[in-house]
């Protein structure tokens, strides 16, 4: 087995919004659109009637799945810990519903579920016997910012020394590998009112963070999320105050800002403060986890013509060539799946203006065919 292709169908989420794009022609797109990718990926409360999706449907799903010639590769699960109204989801609560899912999973033909990257390591251990018995391998999200050297993916690794079981790992998100914001983030920065210099002093900042040659040091992003991180960047700006670790990486955003952008508002310091949100993770790191890894999510948020090579596409703010490469010389084997999230980036404009799904996906498995080929 080599390293195969597959889609996410999350890539699909404002099709799917709008009826435009039904499971079914989802999963005729991957199956007959995408020269030979075949792993069907998915996020179980959006493509599926959740909790229990009914035998009628299974039969369909595996019709489907034979018609298009998919294979059933992923299911992602939630954990909405705060969906009772009297009380927070213990965590034998949160195992009882993932070895739910696992048995649904099962169901369904998929091999590998993916929890969140925020999932407690003791919520895993409660389930691992039950994915043990099922054969289905557990992976745990490793999310921008989080890096691969992170305490998220030493926990799972000393559960995989310790026990010896094959039924456990990480799905890495390739943003993990995003070296620059985004364009279409900034723009979106942009239409909000920050300034062009504002937008290019965050790219600076970042390539300045990747290269050790920033003012002051990367932020540890260890265990946190870029949600929280913005949240507590917004408090900062708001009152001068965030947690006593953030403090030098708050202010050096701040002083970084205010030498390169004339007059700055809240939104110029907001966007510069994403150069903050990138893991700075090793390719190498990626290599030597590679036989632990699950599956693999290929996010992107936009892909652009590559200069002078008509018809081909790149991502320009996550080095794809390296995590690629690291995969293979690691000797990963299963599948990449298209995971796109840049259509989030368009969501403030007309609908006649919202970037095509499914278009962007296309060109995205144009690229990783191109990279693994090489």
């Amino acid at each position: 087995m080599t390293i195969q292709r597959g889609v996410s169908l999350y890539s699909y989420q404002q099709s799917q919004f709008f009826k435009e794009l039904t499971l079914e022609d989802q999963i005729r797109e991957v199956g007959q659109n995408l020269g030979g990718a075949d792993g069907i990926e998915l996020v179980d409360e959006m493509s599926l009637r959740y909790p229990d999706p009914g035998d009628a449907f299974r039969r369909q799903w595996f019709a489907w799945m034979d018609t298009y010639g998919t294979k059933p590769v992923a299911m992602d699960v939630g954990m909405d810990v705060l969906q009772f109204r009297d009380h927070v989801m213990t965590i034998e609560e949160c195992a009882d519903r993932l070895r739910h899912d696992l048995r649904l999973a099962k169901s369904l033909g998929f091999t590998n579920v993916r929890v969140l990257s925020v999932v407690p390591i003791d919520v895993l251990l409660s389930a691992l016997p039950l994915a043990e018995q099922l054969d289905i391998k557990l992976g745990k999200e490793i999310h921008q910012p989080m890096p691969l050297e992170g305490r998220e993916v030493g926990e799972i690794m000393d559960i995989v020394e310790r026990t010896g079981t094959k039924h456990l790992g990480i799905v890495p998100d390739l943003g993990i590998f995003q070296f620059r914001p985004s364009e279409v983030l900034l723009a979106w920065f942009q239409r909000r009112g920050a300034q062009e210099s504002a937008c290019e002093a965050s790219v600076h900042l970042a390539l300045q963070l990747r290269e050790g040659k920033a003012p002051f040091d990367h932020l540890d992003m260890a265990r946190h999320t870029a949600g929280n991180l913005r949240a507590e960047f917004n408090r900062f700006l708001t009152t001068g105050i965030c947690q006593a670790d953030f403090t030098e990486a708050f202010e050096g955003v701040k002083r970084y800002t205010d030498e390169r952008v004339q007059n700055p508002q809240d939104v110029d310091y907001r966007a510069v403060a994403e150069a903050l949100m990138l893991s700075q993770t090793s390719a190498d790191t990626l290599r030597q986890l590679a036989p632990h890894v699950i599956h693999v999510h290929g996010k992107f948020n936009n892909m652009s013509p590559v200069p002078l090579q008509p018809g081909e596409y790149q991502e320009i703010s996550i080095d794809y060539p390296s995590a690629i490469r690291a995969l293979k010389e690691g000797g990963f084997h299963g599948y990449i799946n298209s995971e796109y999230e840049g259509q989030r980036y368009f969501q403030d404009r007309g609908r006649e203006d919202l970037m095509d799904e499914v278009e962007q996906v296309r060109r995205h498995q144009k690229m990783l065919r191109r990279l693994l080929a090489a």
